[in-house]
């Protein structure tokens, strides 16, 4: 579950931090996990609380407040797309129907070639610039009009080719 060299990155995200506050490094445990799997599984939530010295409850709570974190395996083009009120005044709900629609697959869900997954995001904190989305919870993406989203969308499928 954790590897060796995990727990080696695991040790110096720790060391950031004093002794007594290593539970401060959960996010970046969390983070090194689903880099490695894809994914953050409950044994890995109670590895790293284990690793932590703190209560699994603790680390699922982190897993599941934080949409960055995946509970399950996701598409290799995690597209995470904002539907709070100032994207929603700005078409967000469209743009996430319109990927849904595109790639034939519902919000949450995974095509099944396993390129792309569609998910609601809460606010991405790039409100004059929406309708936003995030790929692979890393780049944001500003001005998705259903334009934008064709061409986003060949672009990573051209990558994936």
């Amino acid at each position: 579950m954790i590897s060796e060299a995990m727990r080696e990155r695991f040790d110096r995200e720790v060391a950031k931090y004093p002794a007594d506050q290593k539970q401060s490094a959960v996010m970046a445990c969390l983070a090194i996990v689903q880099q490695a799997h894809g994914h953050v599984s409950a044994d890995s939530e109670r590895a790293v609380a284990e690793y932590l010295g703190m209560p699994p409850i603790a680390v699922h709570e982190v897993t599941t407040f934080y949409n960055m974190y995946n509970a399950q395996p996701v598409g290799r083009f995690k597209l995470n797309v904002c539907t709070n009120l100032p994207c929603q005044l700005r078409d967000g709900q469209t743009a996430l129907e319109h990927l849904c629609r595109k790639l034939g697959i519902e919000e949450g869900g995974t095509t099944a070639d396993g390129l792309f997954t569609v998910q609601k995001s809460e606010c991405l904190g790039a409100c004059a610039d929406s309708p936003v989305m995030l790929v692979n919870d890393r780049q944001m993406c500003s001005f998705m009009n259903e334009a934008r989203l064709d061409e986003l969308v060949a672009t990573l499928k051209a990558q994936a080719a």
